[in-house]
């Protein structure tokens, strides 16, 4: 089993894990809310709420899910991690 890691807005994080169970990428998916960042971005410190991902899925498929995550992420540069 591998773990998938990932950061996104409230609003995309139901869409991001439906859309990799639906594509057989992964097999489970965990969206937890309410998560409060704060980063670097273009030379400003910002401040955003955000969801946290947790995504199941096996060795074998571990990096076309991460591919695929970062191909529908909303983000420039999303974290993904596995």
């Amino acid at each position: 089993m591998r773990i998938i890691f990932s950061t996104c807005s409230r609003a995309q994080a139901d869409e991001l894990v439906l859309t990799l169970l639906r594509e057989g990428l992964i097999g489970c998916g965990n969206v937890v809310p309410g998560v409060r960042s704060h980063y670097w971005w273009q030379g400003e410190v910002c401040s955003d709420e955000e969801a946290i991902l947790v995504m199941e899925t096996t060795l074998e498929r571990s990096q076309a899910a991460a591919a695929r995550l970062a191909e529908i992420h909303a983000y420039d540069v999303p974290k993904i991690v596995t």
